[in-house]
């Protein structure tokens, strides 16, 4: 009997780890056409658990498409249908785009200075590390790696500062993404852009220039964990790994120390936008925060970048409201997306957080802005529009992370002179 209880164990142990399958989930658009409709998606949005009923985007208002990923035959449909919402399937076998994103592109496989290292395709924390390890020991006269702290799982969360000492003023860049852990194209970019800051340093005039005009900090991979996490177990991950009562995770784009937990945030648990228990309650938050609170006399902007629907959103997230300098950081923004289409033609719109896409108290960009005064602090929404959503090809890295790097060199300067 002793021995059958073991047994048993070790497979409810097997089973808890198991990977989470996707094969015959479907994506749907789904467009609310009057209050009571919408209201019919906000209720189940705000019932919706992990891993089987999973807003892609959430309800918005009216005549505003809500993306869904719902399990295989799942009835919603049909009462989406009956009470005369939009209902058009886009993403028929979310398993099958799961799989394909690991399918690499050889003809966007750029291969960096620093080590074997294909930009065309998505990592896993593994490789990601060694490639933080190769790059800053390749360009060790111009970088360093900062660990800003550990993870609720003990993952180091590893920051490149780039410095060539030609700094003109005292000026600080800091960039992040994966702050949401199936965002994968967002570290994916991010990666992109570092590597062509340094591989082309010195040959590239504009990346010589904005290389030189500041101190960078660059945080590839923020939710050490979730992103892990996104590998091994449950690719739709979205949040950190710290456990609460019967569930896992907190938003950490939730989670910051202004405006904490009010409108676009739940206190339950198993939201995928809980708040936590507390402001800065995620080890993973506290610890970003706290290295730019000692930076944040030279910090002059700040991007978190997400995925998905192409947008460069600039601060309040937690009201409708806008800020004082709102004019400028939406100019810093136009410069940016102005800058972005020219290669691909990627149209973005610019504007504030609560205002094109969603209320979101807690975020990152509300809190550099409103508590640490970083006046240019954005949230950028990577590709697409919603066609791919969060499993965007590995073939689409290379352009995002090339039109992307358009965009921060305008950004850039106009940041430096403004």
């Amino acid at each position: 009997m002793r021995l059958l209880i073991i047994y048993i164990c070790i497979a409810v142990w097997a089973l808890a780890d198991a990977k989470v399958s996707y094969h015959g989930f479907q994506m749907y658009d789904v467009v609310p056409k009057t209050n009571l409709q919408l209201r019919i998606l906000q209720e189940i949005y705000k019932e919706a658990k992990q891993d089987e009923i999973d807003f892609w985007v959430p309800p918005r208002g009216i005549n505003i498409p809500v993306q869904i990923s719902l399990p295989p035959k799942s009835e919603l449909v049909g009462t989406f249908r009956l009470v005369g919402m939009d209902t058009r399937l886009v993403i028929d076998d979310v398993q099958h785009y799961i799989d394909q994103q690991n399918k690499v592109d050889l003809k966007f496989s750029p291969q960096g200075k620093a080590a074997p290292f294909n930009y065309g395709e998505y990592h896993n924390l593994s490789a990601i590390n060694d490639w933080i390890t190769n790059i800053t020991t390749v360009y060790a006269s111009m970088t360093k790696v900062i660990e800003v702290g550990k993870s609720f799982e003990g993952r180091s969360i590893r920051l490149i500062q780039i410095d060539t000492g030609k700094v003109k003023q005292k000026n600080g860049f800091f960039m992040e993404g994966g702050i949401h852990a199936r965002e994968w194209i967002s570290p994916a970019t991010v990666i992109y852009m570092t590597g062509q800051m340094l591989d082309r340093y010195g040959i590239d005039a504009k990346i010589t220039d904005i290389v030189d005009s500041y101190t960078w900090y660059i945080l590839p991979v923020f939710n050490v964990d979730g992103y892990a996490y996104t590998w091994t177990t449950d690719r739709n991950w979205r949040k950190t790994r710290s456990k609460h009562g019967a569930c896992y995770g907190v938003d950490p784009n939730r989670n910051w120390d202004y405006e904490w937990c009010k409108e676009g945030a739940s206190k339950e648990p198993c939201s995928d936008t809980y708040c936590g228990p507390s402001a800065f309650s995620e080890v993973e938050v506290k610890a970003v925060a706290d290295f730019i609170s000692m930076h944040k006399d030279t910090i002059k902007a700040f991007i978190d970048f997400h995925s998905y629907s192409q947008l460069w959103m600039t601060p309040w997230g937690y009201t409708k409201k806008l800020p004082a300098d709102y004019e400028d950081q939406n100019a810093g923004a136009k410069a940016a997306c102005d800058a972005l289409q020219v290669d691909y033609g990627t149209k973005y719109e610019h504007g504030s957080i609560a205002n094109i896409i969603y209320e979101a108290s807690g975020s990152s960009a509300d809190w550099t802005y409103g508590a640490e005064k970083i006046k240019y602090s954005y949230g950028v929404e990577l590709r697409d529009k919603g066609k791919y959503g969060f499993l965007l090809p590995a073939e689409e890295i290379i352009p995002s992370g090339k039109e992307t790097l358009e965009a921060l060199k305008a950004l850039c300067t106009y940041v430096f002179h403004h």
